[in-house]
């Protein structure tokens, strides 16, 4: 590309009219001349060739996507995701800030992504590798969006939890429970101070347990748990499938005093997550499956946060996301940072309630809080309450009971001492 080509994809960020513009963060590895590389990503993500040979006009001004800040991280001689180019000596990584004027792509989530990580950003000239780690939208992009219709303030009146997180429990087994089996794990958590018991997310619509005659009597078992504790419960039902399905489970579900429902959001995708939120009558509680091998590596494919942020424009009412500990493989940073990304203000788009999730338990509860250093968050152990040595009812008081440790100032161990349940919990988990 020529120095004078260059010129045309480049604009100081004072000269930007914000509310005209979606930024967009990269990181992102080259061979080049990191401007070059820069300006090549925007040229292949907007206007690729900008005038009509023997036209004199100049599309730039106007549609090109601009550079707005650049800053080279470092240098490595080894390429962080490609084969090393022969001869190569070394690779110079950069953070870069791109403007993109967004009457190109308008508020259509699937032609957002296009632009944002389509062909144009990944097969980018020169650049070796390249991960989407943040976007920024102004606020009159945002007034398209309707965001959750209940966040974090509505799943609290319904569910009568102001002082506390919430505790969302994944009935295990996962798989392979009929109908049956499955209501009475489900009741019994209730009945243990479970607020939300929730089907697992790969637990559908299978020939074992069909998703109507299960939302049946789980749904029953949700307002007879409800008399008898005196406390409001909620059942998430998935209704992961195809797309043309979505609205169908929906109302099944709602037609059974189901109050939740949950979507494996990547697998189906952004919008049609966007069309169930403007058809739904009951929150929607989306899960993370598909987004690792979008997220896990440092240097390609789209960071975590960015989809986090994109579930609650869709509009989930609570984002369940990796959470800490060895086993989600998630550093407690990039936990932390889809935390915020559920509740931060974000124009008038309502927050979304945090879940992180992974082989929690009572004894992770003082940890979680601590690190999240406020109540606005739920935990969603699965064995930590259903593979309680005493059965869920038992799994589910040593949460409350862990809680009341917490709020006390008292060690876990120590509070133990009294409550069977919490000592039955630390001795196995």
């Amino acid at each position: 590309m020529k120095k004078s080509d260059i010129q045309g994809f480049l604009k100081k960020e004072s000269e930007i009219d914000r509310e005209s513009h979606v930024i967009f963060e990269y990181i992102f590895e080259t061979l080049l001349d990191p401007l070059e590389a820069a300006a090549h990503l925007c040229q292949e993500t907007s206007t690729a060739q900008w005038k009509r040979p023997g036209v004199e006009e100049d599309f730039r001004p106007q549609y090109a996507a601009k550079v707005i800040s650049l800053d080279v991280l470092d240098k490595s001689s080894i390429s962080a995701f490609y084969t090393n180019a022969e001869g190569v000596s070394s690779y110079l990584r950069v953070k870069v800030r791109i403007a993109h004027p967004y009457h190109n792509f308008g508020t259509a989530i699937p032609n957002l992504l296009t632009v944002a990580m389509g062909e144009g950003a990944f097969f980018s000239h020169g650049i070796t590798a390249i991960k989407l780690i943040d976007i920024e939208f102004p606020s009159a992009y945002l007034a398209d969006f309707q965001g959750p219709a209940f966040g974090v303030g509505g799943l609290r009146k319904i569910l009568n939890v102001h002082d506390r997180p919430m505790f969302f429990g994944v009935v295990k087994p996962n798989v392979g429970l009929d109908p049956e089996s499955f209501t009475k794990l489900a009741y019994e958590s209730w009945l243990g101070g479970l607020d939300v018991a929730k089907d697992d997310e790969m637990l559908a619509d299978p020939d074992y347990s069909p998703f109507k005659r299960r939302v049946e009597l789980v749904g029953r078992a949700r307002k007879k748990a409800e008399e008898k504790t005196g406390e409001p419960k909620a059942f998430i039902a998935n209704i992961t499938g195809e797309v043309d399905d979505l609205l169908r489970l929906h109302d099944i579900a709602v037609e059974n005093d189901v109050n939740m429902v949950m979507v494996n959001v990547l697998a189906i995708g952004l919008s049609a997550v966007r069309m169930l939120r403007k058809n739904a009558s009951v929150p929607i509680v989306a899960h993370f499956d598909c987004i690792a091998p979008m997220t896990m590596h440092p240097w390609f494919g789209v960071g975590s946060k960015v989809m986090t942020k994109l579930q609650r424009l869709a509009g989930c009412d609570a984002i369940i996301m990796p959470g800490f500990g060895e086993r989600m493989k998630t550093p407690d940073d990039e936990v932390l940072d889809n935390v915020s990304e559920c509740t931060k203000p974000l124009s008038n788009i309502l927050s979304s309630l945090p879940v992180p999730g992974g082989s929690d338990w009572a004894g992770s509860l003082p940890s979680m809080y601590e690190k999240i250093k406020n109540i606005d968050f739920a935990m969603v152990p699965g064995r930590g309450v259903f593979g309680h040595p005493a059965g869920p009812r038992a799994g589910a008081m040593s949460l409350r009971q862990a809680w009341e440790a917490i709020k006390g100032g008292i060690s876990l161990e120590d509070h133990s001492i009294d409550h069977p349940e919490l000592l039955a919990a630390l001795k196995t988990f």
